[in-house]
Parts: C-alpha cells; sequence; structure tokens
C-alpha cells in the first residue's frame, strides 16, 4: 500500500489528507503551531498512525508524495516579520519601492487618509549604484564595483541578513546586475541573495524591485521553516523529498522554494481550483467559485470553463507582487474573525482574528473576545459539546458569555440578537469578496456553483448562496480539508520569463521569439529532468504579454503549444483581439501589436491519480441518521427553531436532507437553512439546492451520480 500526503498548514488547523492505492481518502486535522510547525504535524501524523495502526515510520517509509502548502510567508509579510533587508539599485533609482509608479492601490487611489504603505527596506538600506544599462541593453555607464563593495561593507555593519539587487534595464542586459551579485555573495555569503533578473525577468522596474526586495525579505524566513520541515519528515521516515505549493497553483522542490519564496505568498488556497475541478467533474460542472473559510482568513477562487485566472503584476497585501498567482481573493473572515464596536457604537467582524491562540472564547484556551465561531455555537449551529470527533471540547458558556460582555451588554440586545448580527455580517463581508472575483471582473455569479472549502465554510455557506443568488452548492465530505487534497492532486510547476519587445509589424523577428521560447524550455525541462522527472511526463504552455501600441497595460494571451513563425502569427494576433475585446469589450484589428513579455509554463505532470471509490449507497430513510435536536437561530428575530442535526455516517449516496437542518460530518457542520435541501451524490459530495430547484434537476442529478467515476473522497 502507497500513499500521498497533503499538508496544509494553516493559521488555526493544519489539515492533513492520505489518500492510498484503493481510493481511501483520510482526513485529519490538528491545532496549528506557529512557533514550530512540526509540532502540529507531530500531531496529525499521530492521528493518521492511530487510525491505521501503522507507525509513522512506516507510514511514511510508503509515501511516494509528501505536499505541505504553508502559510509562513503569508503570515511574515502580514505581521511583518520577514528579515532585515537591503537593496542595491542603480543611483537616483532608490526611492522607486516608495513611488509606487505615482499612485495608491485601486479603491484608494484618490483617498488622502489611506496611509502610504509599510516600506520594506529602511531608507539608508536602499544603497544605489552608479550604472546604467540602455532600453536596448547597451552599457552607458559602466557598473562602479567600488560602489557594490562600500553597499555590502554599510550592509554588514548593519547586520543586514538579505539583499536584494535590481538594476534599471536589467531585463535588456543583465550584466551588472549578476556581477553586482556576485560580489555580495563573495562579501557577504551568509546572506540571503535576491537578483530582480532571476526572480521576475520581464519589463516593469518598479514591479521587478518590488518583487526582489519581497523575495528577499521572505527568503531566510522560508528557508529556515523548509530546513526544519525536511529534516522533520526525514527523521520521521520519509523516504522522498518534501513538495511545496506555491501560489502559482503547482508544486516546487526544497530549491527552488526557498531560491523564489515570493512564490509561496498565497500557498495555500492556490490548491483549491485543483480540488474544486475533481469535484465538479463528475457532476458536469466547468463553472464554479470556491468559498475556503478556515480560522483566520476566506479566501474566493473563480473557475471558469474549468480554468482559473493566473495573474501578475498583483498588489498583495500592499506589495507589488510580478510573478504569476493563482487570482485569489482572500479577506480577514474567519471562524477566528472577532466582533467588535466602533467609535459610532456599530458591529464591525474582523479583519483581526483570535487566530489558533488563544482562539475563540469556546475553544476554552484563554480566549475572552467574541468571535464568528463563538456566534455560531450561541445560535446552535455548532455542536455545544465538542468538534472534531469530540477531540476539541467546546465551552458553550464562554461563547455566551464573550459576546454578552463585548457585544450584546454594550449594545442593549439579547444574546441571540448579537450572534445573528455577527453572522449576517461575516456573511456580508464574504459576499463582497465573491463578487469582486465575479461580478467586477464581467461574470455573473448565478451562472456559477458554489464549492465549500475549509472546516468553517460549511456553516455559511447556504446563506452565502441565497445572498448572491446561487442556486447549486456544493460541499465535499473533505471540506474541511480540500485544500490538503488539491495538492496531492497538483503538478510540478515552474515559470519561466523573458522581456521580449518587438513590434508584429511586416519587418517583426518571429524567429527571434521561437529562439527565445525554445531556451526557456529548454531550461525548464532540465530542472525537472534533474528532479526525477521522466520526458513523458513534462508538459510545456506558452503565453504571450502582448498591447496595442501606445498601450501601458498589455494582456497575456495563452497560446499552449504554438510555434512562433510567419504561419502562426496571424493566430496569435487574433488570440490578442479577441482576448481584448472579452476583457475591455472592444477591439482595434487594424491598429499595429507589440509584444511586451513572454513566458513558459513547465508542468512535470503527477503519476497515475489514487484510484477512487464512489460513496455507498443509501442504507433506507435518510431520518434515521438524525442523532438529536437543537434550537437553531436562522433569523434577525431570534425565534429559535427545533432543527434536526444528522450524523453524516449514517448517510448513503442518494440520501436528501431538508432545511432547516445540520449535517455534522467529523471535521465540519454543514447548515442548510430554511428553503435549501442538500443530496448525498455518489461522489462522496453534498449537492445543494434551493428547494424549488432540487426537484427539478433529482432525475438529471441521478443520472450523472449513476455515470460519476470520480470521488471527493469517502470517510477513511
Amino acid at each position: 500500500m502507497n500513499y500521498r500526503l497533503g499538508v496544509d498548514a494553516g493559521g488555526t488547523f493544519t489539515d492533513f489528507v492520505l489518500a492510498d492505492d484503493q481510493g481511501r481518502i483520510h482526513l485529519f486535522k490538528a491545532t496549528s503551531t506557529p512557533e514550530d510547525g512540526t509540532r502540529a504535524m507531530a500531531d496529525g501524523l499521530a492521528q493518521i498512525s492511530e487510525k491505521l495502526r501503522l507507525s509513522v515510520a512506516e507510514i511514511l517509509g510508503r509515501t511516494t508524495l509528501c505536499v505541505n502548502g504553508t502559510t509562513v510567508g503569508l503570515n511574515a509579510l502580514l505581521q511583518h516579520r520577514g528579515v532585515k533587508t537591503g537593496l542595491i539599485c542603480t543611483a537616483g533609482h532608490e526611492d522607486s519601492l516608495e513611488i509606487r509608479l505615482g499612485h495608491k492601490e485601486e479603491g484608494y487611489r484618490y483617498d488622502d487618509t489611506y496611509p502610504p504603505a509599510q516600506i520594506l527596506v529602511e531608507r539608508h538600506l536602499r544603497m544605489p549604484v552608479r550604472e546604467r544599462v540602455l532600453s536596448n541593453g547597451t552599457v552607458h555607464t559602466p557598473l562602479d564595483e567600488q560602489d557594490v563593495r562600500a553597499a555590502c561593507a554599510c550592509f554588514r555593519r548593519e547586520g543586514v541578513q538579505a539583499v536584494a539587487v535590481s538594476l534599471l534595464w536589467s531585463v535588456a542586459n543583465d550584466r551588472h546586475e549578476r556581477r553586482a551579485a556576485e560580489i555580495v555573495r563573495e562579501m557577504l555569503p551568509a546572506v540571503y541573495v535576491s537578483v530582480g533578473t532571476e526572480v521576475f525577468p520581464q519589463m516593469r522596474e518598479y514591479t521587478r524591485t518590488s518583487t526582489a526586495v519581497l523575495n528577499a525579505y521572505l527568503g531566510p524566513v522560508l528557508g529556515a521553516y523548509v530546513a526544519r520541515i525536511d529534516r522533520f519528515f526525514q527523521d520521521s521516515g520519509l523516504r522522498v523529498p518534501v513538495r511545496y505549493f506555491q501560489s502559482n497553483g503547482g508544486m516546487a522542490s526544497r530549491a527552488v522554494m526557498v531560491a523564489r519564496a515570493v512564490n509561496a505568498i498565497n500557498s495555500g488556497p492556490a490548491s483549491a481550483p485543483m480540488a474544486g475541478r475533481h469535484v465538479a467533474r463528475p457532476l458536469g460542472i466547468e463553472h464554479f467559485i470556491t468559498v475556503d473559510m478556515g480560522g483566520t482568513s476566506f479566501d474566493v477562487t473563480l473557475t471558469h470553463q474549468g480554468r482559473t485566472p493566473v495573474t501578475k503584476d498583483n498588489d498583495f497585501l500592499r506589495y507589488r507582487i510580478g510573478t504569476p498567482m493563482i487570482q485569489v481573493e482572500s479577506l480577514g473572515a474567519g471562524g477566528g474573525s472577532i466582533g467588535w464596536i466602533d467609535g459610532m457604537g456599530l458591529l464591525n467582524v474582523g479583519p483581526q482574528s483570535a487566530g489558533a491562540t488563544p482562539g475563540p472564547a469556546c475553544y476554552g484556551r484563554g480566549g475572552t473576545l467574541p468571535t464568528v465561531t463563538d456566534a455560531n455555537v450561541v445560535l446552535g449551529y455548532l455542536n455545544p459539546e465538542s468538534l472534531l470527533g469530540g477531540r476539541l471540547a467546546i465551552d458553550a458558556a464562554a461563547a455566551r458569555q464573550a459576546i454578552a460582555t463585548h457585544l450584546a451588554g454594550p449594545l442593549g440586545i439579547p444574546v441571540e440578537k448579537a450572534a445573528y448580527g455577527i453572522f449576517r455580517i461575516v456573511n456580508n463581508n464574504m459576499v463582497n469578496g465573491m463578487r469582486r472575483v465575479s461580478v467586477e471582473r464581467g461574470y455573473d455569479p448565478r451562472d456559477f456553483a458554489l464549492i465549500g472549502a475549509g472546516g468553517a465554510t460549511a456553516l455559511h455557506i447556504t446563506a452565502l448562496a441565497r445572498e448572491i443568488g446561487i442556486r447549486t452548492v456544493l460541499v465535499p465530505q473533505l471540506a474541511s480539508g480540500l485544500c490538503a487534497f488539491g495538492q496531492i492532486l497538483s503538478d510540478v510547476k515552474y515559470d519561466y520569463m523573458a522581456a521580449a519587445p518587438m513590434r508584429l509589424d511586416a519587418h517583426a523577428d518571429t524567429a527571434q521569439l521561437e529562439q527565445r521560447f525554445a531556451a526557456l524550455e529548454r531550461q525548464g525541462v532540465a530542472v525537472l529532468q534533474q528532479e526525477g522527472i521522466p520526458p513523458e511526463r513534462i508538459a510545456l504552455r506558452r503565453s504571450i504579454d502582448m498591447r496595442y501600441v501606445g498601450q501601458v497595460h498589455e494582456c497575456s494571451v495563452d497560446i499552449g503549444t504554438l510555434a512562433v513563425g510567419p504561419a502562426t502569427i496571424g493566430t496569435i494576433k487574433t488570440a490578442f483581439h479577441a482576448l481584448h475585446k472579452q476583457l475591455f469589450t472592444y477591439d482595434e484589428p487594424d491598429s499595429l501589436i507589440e509584444v511586451v513579455n513572454i513566458g513558459t509554463t513547465v508542468l512535470g505532470q503527477s503519476a497515475a491519480q489514487p484510484p477512487q471509490l464512489q460513496q455507498a449507497p443509501s442504507g433506507g430513510q435518510a431520518s434515521r441518521a438524525i442523532s438529536t435536536r437543537r434550537r437553531m437561530i436562522f433569523g434577525a428575530d431570534s425565534a429559535a427553531i427545533e432543527t434536526p442535526v444528522y450524523d453524516a455516517a449514517r448517510l448513503g449516496a442518494g440520501d436528501s436532507v431538508a432545511g432547516p437542518a445540520v449535517i455534522e460530518e467529523p471535521t465540519t457542520t454543514i447548515v442548510l437553512q430554511p428553503g435549501w435541501q442538500a443530496r448525498l451524490d455518489a461522489s462522496g459530495c453534498y449537492v445543494i439546492s434551493a428547494q424549488g430547484d432540487a426537484q427539478a434537476h433529482a432525475t438529471d442529478a441521478a443520472s450523472r451520480s449513476a455515470h460519476a467515476r470520480t470521488s471527493c473522497g469517502t470517510r477513511g
């Protein structure tokens, strides 16, 4: 028996998904230990060992793939706990990080009260060096190496732990930048070095500098984490290298992850679309929005026609990142988000979070502030005694006390009304995030299904769907560990980029573009082969950043494996016109087009996916699965309704549950608001519909389930 292990280390819980050769999928959760992630991992492995009745060494010895998604980079950036960083830049460009292209982020551009971002390199550590490369690659002013050496001497005195090197027009000629980096490595051998043309070798000086600085700021933090995790798994019996999940939606080796630390910033939620495709496929769904509500954050991704957008030049947590990232909308709306009263006497929720320590008041770990989880306990949605199969005790009285003391008392309202207020406000915040990935990007959310991921999502998901107008909701049994599951379904994925400015006129040297693509691909294929991936499992995908001459911003056109040459350039232009019209509602077929950058994604495709089993059929009436009843609140009038609670272990494929109701899975709780109905599909996924739609879709859904051959997980 061989295993695949996905580990998703979140801010509050660390999720473990173990899949074996026979299709059994096991889900475990441990409380995250941000101060030392290996403690949470040891806890999770101990749970796996107890369940399988095998030692940890035996399990890891049979593990052929171990993937770790981490929030270490994200948390270091959120809390500004990266290392002391220096910057070497072209003289006269020391302030590009503060100039930031002359404007604030979208949404705040004209807000004169919005404060500036905290700059990650102090002004006196941004060291100018005399040099100048022109836009055509010719050297106007040779590099003054003494300036570089003086900068290194300053960095040594100041105790700098990482240095970013980003020089003007290095994408046209990187000789000065690489020589400067050589000097830094020679004089400061213990310092982490981040080179702009290695991290983001494309046009845009500010974006390249910002990305290089972020990479330097986080590199030593991620390096220490990766070394600790590698050592832990090796000492525990793992025989294969640990893979790490990147924000571009693919896996990476330890060496690549440390060198490209910036790619770890959004590591966790980037795997959700892969798992979402797996969940939606047996149901014939290609358009879906994945929502992941954990203990700290709420993450949203949109997939249209089976494809999830990957973007560059993102402003993430107020910092510009040029490297490709899965398009994720993140906000501070998790189960640990704290309810508070502002200066105007209005109730707010988040973005502050109780996190894993001390956590919500109901966890009994010292937390006293009211959170979303506490509100769900007061509303009756969560088991008032324990969660996670009894491993997490719940103190319902502490939840009521926290809300009474900090919210209900000061507002002069009942505890139940304050709890429902928390529920409604956090839902509104989450719906706004869903609108940003759909409505604000030209998609009608009513055309999409909603897929729930994360431990807390299913408590809110029918309320969210009702608010935004979505009629079909999917909650897999593995919902609370869906990102960890997505990791073991993913491929190794590396992005190689280059600046390639060229007007596509009659004199365009398309052969040069093809040569540049071929060079990138040789580089990527060589790296994958060094990692032991055979040629038959290596795939390539090309893209070209293009724009009309005179435009400021470009569009990234995916050309697949199309060769660039006179015979194909017309097809590429047509694809650009079509994309431009889709994004901006117009195109200009008679206008001249220019290429700005090119990129190749190199994929090391995973071996055959684990065999998958279907959900066992129903053993009878779903009502037999009712384990208890609780009084629950579903409206602002605070009226409590006696509501059935279903034990998910007693449900089988085909069983239907009508709301209001609660279905308790081992690691998640599904709340069906009045007017919604859930059916457990043969693929191991709850298909939830507004009750008016449920009957109409019953025949079609049964037909799809009969032919389904994939699974989103069976209970292990």
